[in-house]
């Protein structure tokens, strides 16, 4: 076993890497880079180098500045991780050229690997079964075109050497063939700077169904089983489990057997993920599911594996690379119960899942569940990376235990003030279709609006908030025969709302409190204290809720003004909050400007209600 391991990556698989070879008793080398100086993984590991500014393109993706770091702390071996450069055949070749041992498939592989078109056509002659289509050299408009028509509309277009969704097309008919072509090539090109692509079958109800292996340099090749990643929004990953809903012994044996020929075909070493499309529409079946693509790496998703098989995948990785055999036969390996994993991310579902930035002053998750991340409360989320901050993953006896389980975790959740999509995952894991297994990875895109969280929280749980806000004592609305009863005016994320409530739940009264419900947070405060007027709004003072920037100004000093009128805008946390007049009046003091930058509590406006 190698003694000492640079990772070359950040996050939380830098966490996860680095938390197993602890265990393993190897001294662990993380890189960092300017926006990750305090980083969870910096702090966790042995040691850390700084390799660059924060930009991944002048840090975590500059292989030769990685290798130095290597050599100069005296780590034997490197683990890319996912990402960056953990499938880049020429990086992986340095890696070997400068001594050290490269943790993941020979470059070869990944080169075998790296193109779909070259891929399929390797896989079509191990016997692996292809999803239809044209995978020519010829790349003119005319012969892609012809072939199209000989496929049958709808088909896809893919970039040759894409992923993540980009660089492909969907196109319904002959008509749009041109457009979708010329728009997926600039994609590919800009994107992978080659904008060679090919063509497949498109399929109607397609589920995304991939097969785990693993290979030593002892020609042992097995398979660890299958997933399924079909709920995707915009062809991205957003649950995954293990196994496939509706996969019987039969196609499952076809299918791994598959996954084991065709990483057998290019001698793999090491951890891969062999991705078939399945056409679900008459269920799961041998003969309607075909090979995609090869991840040459750890996949994001390895946990829900990682929980039906009890292995560790990362010591696995580590075992290989140091030419051991791998640690169990195929007969040994068997399905245990039902794991499920949800991406967690910082980004706001109501603004089109635009990431949030900043810092997390709360970041709790619910119970039972198993968490990989790679920050902490306080750390700072930055524009420069991937915004996922955390995978959940839960583990049940059967899919509905799994399924419950992650997302009472995820609805037990209070991360703030930035937005996550933590309520989305919980009305996706909850909408009948999932729950009923009927998945394919349109689902999501159909969806739409039925899976965006709340825009605000209950009546239960605004009432109990505000009078964990109001105050005031036990008489406090009370009234003789008739129900106890309070209504005031407070800030729910810096946006007036009249709530009700009962006085006598009341306590001393606080500035603020965070709702934390089916996922989502937000921040009931006073209106005085966030920035409107003070108890009845009789003071007409408007305050800062936040340190942040004046981004727009709608009134003027000594203007007439109506209850609920826009004054200003203010940006925190890369968030607008709308400030508003507390009742009618006249504009008497007005202290903001575009562009100013404000502290927390500053006197922004002050409005007059002049004579009654």
């Amino acid at each position: 076993m190698m003694r000492s391991l640079l990772v070359a990556n950040r996050g939380e698989i830098a966490c996860r890497i680095i938390r197993t070879a602890r265990r393993l008793g190897i001294v662990t080398v993380a890189v960092y880079s300017d926006a990750d100086a305090d980083a969870l993984h910096v702090r966790e590991a042995d040691e850390a180098v700084h390799i660059g500014p924060s930009a991944a393109r002048e840090s975590y993706l500059l292989g030769d500045r990685i290798i130095a770091a290597a050599l100069e702390t005296g780590a034997e071996a490197i683990h890319p991780g996912y990402g960056f450069l953990s499938e880049n055949a020429a990086f992986a070749q340095a890696v070997m050229d400068a001594g050290l041992i490269w943790v993941g498939p020979d470059p070869a592989s990944i080169t075998a690997m790296g193109l779909k078109d070259a891929a399929k056509a390797l896989m079509s002659e191990a016997g692996v079964p292809v999803t239809p289509g044209y995978l020519g050299e010829d790349q003119s408009e005319a012969r892609l075109a012809a072939e199209a028509d000989a496929i049958g509309y709808p088909v896809l277009i893919k970039a040759v050497a894409g992923g993540g969704g980009k660089g492909m097309r969907k196109v319904d008919g002959p008509q749009d063939f041109a457009e979708a072509l010329l728009s997926c090539r600039r994609e590919a090109a800009s994107s992978f700077g080659n904008d060679q692509v090919l063509l497949e079958k498109w399929v109607t109800n397609p589920r995304h169904i991939e097969v785990q292996v693993f290979g030593d340099r002892h020609g042992n090749v097995v398979h660890l089983f299958e997933r399924d990643c079909s709920l995707q929004r915009r062809h991205q990953k957003v649950i995954e489990e293990a196994p496939a809903p509706g996969m019987d012994e039969a196609t499952r044996q076809a299918i791994c057997e598959a996954a084991v020929r065709a990483a057998k075909a290019v001698d793999y070493v090491g951890a891969g993920t062999i991705e078939f499309i399945a056409d679900g529409s008459e269920g799961l079946r041998a003969d309607r599911i075909w090979f995609m693509e090869m991840n040459t790496r750890l996949q994001v998703e390895h946990p829900v594996t990682e929980a039906i098989t009890g292995q560790d995948l990362v010591e696995w990785q580590l075992r290989v690379a140091s030419d051991e055999p791998l640690p169990v036969a195929q007969a040994e390996l068997a399905i245990h119960g039902w794991a499920m994993e949800a991406r967690l991310y910082a980004e706001d579902p109501a603004k089109g899942f635009l990431p949030s930035i900043g810092a997390l002053e709360v970041f709790e998750l619910g119970e039972g569940c198993r968490v990989d991340t790679g920050v902490e409360e306080g750390a700072e989320i930055s524009p420069f990376y991937d915004p996922m901050i955390a995978k959940v993953i839960a583990h049940g006896s059967d899919r509905e235990s799994a399924r419950r389980r992650l997302a009472a975790c995820l609805d037990d959740s209070a991360i703030w003030p930035l937005r996550t999509n933590a309520g989305f995952l919980v009305k996706a894991l909850e909408h009948p279709a999932f729950v009923a297994a009927e998945i394919d990875t349109g689902l999501i895109g159909r969806e739409g609006e039925a899976l965006m969280p709340p825009e605000r929280p209950s009546e239960e749980a605004l009432a109990d908030a505000a009078a964990a806000v109001a105050g005031g004592g036990g008489l406090s609305g009370f009234r003789l025969n008739a129900p106890v009863r309070g209504e005031a005016v407070f800030l729910l994320d810096g946006e007036p709302l009249t709530v009700s409530f009962d006085p006598r739940d009341a306590g001393e009264g606080q500035e603020a409190v965070l709702i934390a419900e089916g996922g989502q947070v937000w921040r009931l405060s006073s209106w005085r204290v966030d920035g409107v007027a003070s108890g009845g709004a009789s003071d007409g003072q408007v305050l800062s809720p936040m340190p942040g920037r004046i981004i727009s100004v709608a009134v003027a000093r000594g203007e007439h003004v109506a209850k609920g009128q826009r004054l200003l805008t203010l940006e925190a946390m890369k968030m607008e909050h709308g400030l508003v007049a507390p009742f009618d009046g006249v504009v008497a003091e007005f202290n903001a400007a575009e562009g100013a930058q404000v502290s927390e509590g500053a006197l922004l406006v002050r409005i007059d209600k002049g004579e009654e």
